[in-house]
């Protein structure tokens, strides 16, 4: 039963980066920086916290972490906690583009949350969080 839960959350993960992506493309992000710029809205972390929060490889945070610097959508500040793990937190411009996605997103969500009913959305929510807990 999990490995059927599995395959099927990777088909919806999928199904999810393309409506990300489409969301994305008009304000020039994509659903990569989307993610990253994502994890820093309510307060820096370094790279290695948004790829645990994320669940995603260090590698890869990093990567996309030097483009949104390079790009003007995100910053480095030091870390008080640790010297060389810099923090990200995005520009005003960052949260600028974050911003000018919330009404694709909120459309894009009430569109498909009307086909699900809310406490199927609960439980689903509760079983993740489960989830999550029980492989880390």
């Amino acid at each position: 039963m999990l490995t059927d839960v599995v395959m099927r959350t990777f088909r919806l993960y999928g199904a999810f980066l393309d409506a990300a992506e489409v969301m994305t493309k008009p304000v020039g992000l994509t659903a990569a920086w989307w993610q990253v710029l994502g994890a820093v809205l309510r307060e820096p972390l370094s790279v290695s916290g948004v790829a645990r929060e994320m669940g995603l490889a260090r590698q890869s945070v990093q990567r996309i972490a030097d483009l949104l610097v390079d790009k003007g959508l995100a910053e480095y500040l030091p870390n008080p906690a640790h010297a060389r793990a810099k923090l990200v937190r995005p520009t005003a411009e960052g949260f600028a583009a974050v911003a000018r996605l919330r009404e694709a997103q909120h459309e894009w969500a009430n569109r498909v949350s009307a086909q699900v009913p809310l406490e199927d959305l609960r439980t689903t929510l509760d079983t993740m969080t489960k989830l999550v807990a029980a492989t880390s």
